[in-house]
């Protein structure tokens, strides 16, 4: 075993992001038990061998648990002026007033900023950041904060997460309200070699809807840098939940996230994922359909560019009768890049007349680059309708001279092509996301 891959996390520093945080007993419980958990997959199987490389991730000198410096605003005027210069720059406040129902921000390792409207405080929708949620709502709290959904024993980077994890959002839909502004959070990583660990804890009740959407960057610096955030949503009876995340984090980051939804009898549960940015990717948002006639929906756009690596896809989980699924899945390679769609599709014995159906397609751009898919179809029951397709494309020659000779250079042929190649998906962004994941893209394709 790698001398780097032991002590990199200690007792002292758990205890230390506890006291400070001035948790319950139980969450500092929850906490030593999860790196008890990591130092044992530590021992046992080390670093992730079936997918991308991780060797470059330099953990001995991640900073795991990085303050603020400021406590929680309500009021954007409070922020510090050189925190919110860097997210007046990402479009938070003026995407409060314009288009959201409520706003968070995070900074490192603490959340600066947090807000919600009033219209929706009146019908008893929780919006907070997680570490007041352990305060206010303990029992919902340890009734769901990584038990059925995400346990810590999950993998490697779910028990690190859950020794370190340190802000995030926690959002309560109570039965019958459907919340019809969506609410946003956003995740800035600012510092070198830093760790961020933030936990988005979701509980959809009966009858309920939300929709929620996720924006995370960070700076590049010459240090690898690890995300290793938690996603968990519980989706109940007749309720309704869309998931809209877009990464753009810098080509020295590792993220390796994890997002996972448990969906009751009649749920439906969205994912939307953009994924640009950072060095290695490994994040496969899974939904369990637990009840009968629950559906799932996941739609993924991944771009590769130099020098990275982005390991992607989807899972879902058929238990409940009359379940359904579909997987959407593009990704565009450039410049040596390399994209992986890696999904799952499991229909258990007791899902009677399960549906599934996965879409892959992925769009090289030179010969040095690469895309690779691994499906994995795991059918345990003979009545499950399973299907899955797959293309790999080039912009070939003809392509080209057909918009060269219309007028076009050959790079606005490209940036068309490609734009029009993620369209599908991009057209289920919310219209302020579907212009800024463009604006990315086309950065990405200069």
């Amino acid at each position: 075993m790698p001398k780097v891959l032991k002590n990199i996390i200690t007792e002292e520093l758990v205890k230390q992001i506890s006291s400070e945080k001035n948790e319950p007993s139980w969450m500092l419980e929850k906490r030593l038990l999860a790196l008890k958990t990591f130092n044992n997959i530590l021992e046992v199987k080390g670093l992730p061998s079936w997918g991308p490389d991780l060797s470059g991730l330099d953990f001995e000198n991640i900073s795991y648990y990085k303050s603020p410096q400021t406590d929680e605003k309500s009021s954007w005027a409070d922020v510090p002026s050189e925190i919110k210069e860097t997210f007046v720059k990402l479009g938070i406040p003026a995407a409060e007033h314009e288009y959201l129902g409520g706003v968070g921000a995070q900074y490192d390792s603490g959340i600066v900023y947090h807000k919600v409207k009033d219209i929706l405080k009146k019908q008893g929708v929780v919006f907070e950041n997680m570490d007041t949620a352990v305060h206010m709502y303990p029992e919902l709290v340890q009734k769901y904060f990584m038990t059925d959904c995400v346990p810590a024993d999950d993998h490697m980077f779910t028990a690190m997460h859950g020794a370190v994890w340190s802000g995030g959002t926690f959002i309560y839909i109570p039965k019958g309200v459907n919340v019809s502004m969506p609410l946003q959070a956003y995740f800035r990583m600012n510092e070198p070699s830093a760790g961020q660990f933030e936990h988005t804890l979701i509980i959809v009740d009966e009858g309920a809807s939300v929709e929620y959407i996720e924006g995370c960057s960070a700076p590049k610096y010459n240090a690898s840098s690890l995300h290793a955030g938690c996603v968990e949503i519980f989706v109940h009876k007749n309720a309704k939940a869309k998931y809209i995340s877009v990464e753009n984090w810098s080509k020295n980051t590792y993220n390796l996230n994890t997002k996972k939804s448990l969906v009751y009898e009649n749920g439906e549960m969205n994912w939307i994922n953009g994924n640009m940015g950072s060095k290695v990717t490994m994040l496969y948002p899974t939904s369990v359909l637990l009840g009968d006639n629950s559906k799932s929906e996941s739609l993924g756009i991944v771009f590769a560019g130099e020098n990275q690596d982005q390991d992607t896809g989807s899972k879902v989980i058929h238990i409940g009768k009359n379940t359904s699924s579909v997987i959407k899945s593009k990704s565009v390679s450039m410049d040596g890049g390399v994209s992986n769609y890696r999904g799952l599709v499991h229909v258990t014995k007791s899902a009677e007349n399960a549906k599934s159906y996965v879409s892959c397609d992925a769009l090289i751009l030179d010969e040095k680059s690469s895309s690779i898919t691994l499906p994995m179809n795991k059918i345990e029951n003979k009545n499950a309708d399973v299907t899955h397709e797959a293309t790999v494309g080039k912009i070939g020659d003809k392509e080209l001279f057909y918009l060269t000779g219309h007028g076009f250079s050959r790079e606005d042929a490209y940036r068309l092509v490609v734009g029009g190649f993620v369209s599908p998906i991009i057209r289920s962004l919310p219209l302020e996301y579907a212009i800024e994941f463009n604006r990315l893209v086309e950065l990405e394709m200069e």
